[in-house]
């Protein structure tokens, strides 16, 4: 009869990636399972690996007529999430739907219940993050994509706004340089006139001088 072990480990409460990663022994019409507590809408990824025991060789090599059955139930419910057959090694991948536990079995594709074949099986799984929201990620993008506009549209304003103080600035330089040159040719203008107005006193007491002296 056909032996079926079922093992109950990694519980799991997950609020970001988690990797396990472990080997086991079982035999050609031997069944593996584990479970897996999940979240809703979690991805699961999981890697697998099984090497053949070969007697001549003394050792577990790979062998391409060995395949990997793999299913995936939740426990609850027993619906069935995965259940595909491949290679010796490979990949598969699944998303919980409702939250609970969830079998992973893995069996070989050797059927005679008189095999004595020995498998070692390398499991990699990788419990992932909650699946994304697509329409809220779009939501999110087309609010981020709205605060960058605004985010230009301020800055398009500042950049103008700049614009216009250079321009001030240009004008009132420009009016502080013409003022000053009024100030300067004003303050010659005084000087020219207070030089006249000393020449013309000047002038005049000499001839005040003068006239006292013919007399």
């Amino acid at each position: 009869m056909r032996r079926h072990t079922f093992l109950s480990f990694c519980f799991l409460s997950l609020s970001f990636a988690v990797a396990n990663a472990l080997h086991f022994y079982l035999d050609a019409n031997e069944k593996r399972c584990f479970i897996e507590e999940l979240p809703t809408d979690t991805v699961v990824e999981g890697h697998y690996r099984a090497l053949e025991w070969s007697e001549p060789q003394q050792a577990y090599i790979s062998d391409d007529k060995l395949g990997i059955h793999v299913d995936v139930e939740e426990v609850e419910s027993g619906e069935s999430v995965v259940k595909t057959k491949g290679p010796s090694e490979g990949r598969f991948t699944f998303t919980s739907h409702d939250a609970g536990d969830h079998s992973i079995c893995l069996s070989t594709n050797y059927t005679s219940w008189f095999s004595s074949t020995h498998i070692r099986l390398y499991l990699d799984i990788v419990v992932g993050k909650t699946k994304a929201n697509i329409e809220q990620d779009r939501s999110h993008v087309s609010e981020l994509a709205s605060k960058v506009r605004d985010l230009n549209q301020k800055l398009e304003d500042i950049r103008r706004e700049q614009q216009y103080q250079r321009e001030r600035e240009a004008d009132y330089r420009n009016l502080s340089e013409a003022t000053n040159g009024r100030a300067v040719w004003y303050s010659v203008a005084q000087i020219m006139v207070l030089i006249l107005t000393c020449a013309w006193q000047l002038r005049h007491l000499k001839r005040f001088f003068e006239d006292r002296q013919m007399r």
